[in-house]
């Protein structure tokens, strides 16, 4: 009873945690494509970035700091285990670790961000999507395949910002602080998007030509934006790398990071953010639940297919029906209304 108890706990908080590293991503995405219509098939990248800053850089300077010497890889392991005996016994140094790298994460997110769009800025939509799409692979080969850099295939330990937490309370003070940074971003991208920015990009979105006409510069707005996305998703790559307290290249898949949050916001509804929100949760549930319970499901419905692959097709066809059947989402997409709008509204309600 007690082991059932805990097994739904668990479960529990793990939809937790990944509901808000994905909310964190999505709303990302949500400013680039559903707001601005730049369809950033390369979102893994900026989540990697954040994972780099914590393997890579923080690391590094967690390693100047102690005075630990040697390879990335092994290095990585003896910092590791000197900084949770620090942080055990003096807390501040596991938050102040986590804002420094967020922070870091953000900066570098962005930096990145507009960099790896210069190139590609002016294009249409559909090579724009390819040219970042194959950007982001391009880095993501790099980082698995250079040891140098965060490990590589053998991947980097990070600390344990959370060492001074009892082991079996751990995971539910980091679902806490996932959920509270995923609030924080949540209202910073409402705030973006529900101001004349955010009209700004719908405009651009709908009709480039028009947003030119007016004396807006659409490449100068797609770079702003791509660095103000990539700098939110940033910060999922570096509180995912402190939650499984290691970085390795390939847990920034494509499909991961770009297509699965691509699917939620087209579940939740494009250029809405509680849309946006909705579709995560939707989405992380299902995931979540059908990785747990894949081959009992499997069994009992007699599917002619390895349990592995229900995840993929399930989401392959929820994909189609979205398209096909309810391209609005769950929420449907409604007006900016800034406050200039709401006072002239209010004052039109007034005079009637």
């Amino acid at each position: 009873m007690e082991e059932g108890k805990m097994a739904q706990e668990y479960l529990f908080l793990d939809i937790v945690i990944w509901f808000g590293l994905y909310l964190i991503v999505c709303l990302s995405l949500n400013i680039e494509y559903g707001f601005g219509g730049i369809p950033n098939f390369g979102r893994a990248l900026a989540v990697l970035i954040g994972a780099i800053t914590v393997g890579g850089i923080v690391n590094r300077i967690l390693m100047i700091f102690f005075g630990i010497s040697g390879g990335i890889v092994e290095a990585s392991g003896e910092v590791k285990s000197v900084v949770n005996g620090v942080i055990a016994t003096n807390p501040g140094m596991g938050i102040g670790i986590l804002l420094v790298s967020l922070l870091l994460a953000a900066i570098l997110g962005a930096i990145t961000g507009a960099l790896f769009i210069l190139p590609s800025a002016k294009l249409s939509e559909d090579y724009l999507a390819i040219t970042l799409l194959a950007i982001s692979e391009v880095m993501f080969m790099v980082s698995y395949y250079n040891t140098d850099m965060i490990g590589g295939y053998y991947g980097v330990s990070v600390p344990n910002i959370l060492a001074f937490i009892p082991g079996e309370h751990r995971l539910l003070v980091f679902a806490g602080v996932i959920i509270l940074t995923a609030f924080f971003v949540y209202l910073i991208v409402h705030r973006i998007t529900n101001s004349p920015y955010g009209r700004l990009l719908k405009a651009m979105r709908e009709n480039e030509m028009v947003v030119e006409a007016y004396g807006k510069n659409v490449m100068t707005i797609r770079i702003k934006t791509v660095a103000v996305g990539s700098a939110i998703a940033a910060l999922a790559g570096a509180l995912y790398a402190f939650y499984s307290v290691n970085v390795i290249a390939s847990s920034f898949s494509r499909v991961e990071w770009t297509f699965y949050p691509f699917l939620m916001i087209l579940l939740g509804g494009l250029a809405n953010n509680k849309g946006v929100a909705a579709g995560v949760l939707a989405f992380v549930t299902v995931k979540i639940l059908l990785i747990v319970y894949k081959f009992e499901i499997t069994a009992a419905l007699h599917l002619p297919f390895e349990a592995v692959w229900l995840e993929y097709i399930m989401f392959g066809i929820l994909m189609l029906i979205i398209l096909v059947y309810k391209p609005e989402g769950l929420i449907k997409e409604k007006p900016i209304m800034t406050e200039p709008i709401k006072r002239l509204s209010k004052s039109v309600k007034g005079n009637k």
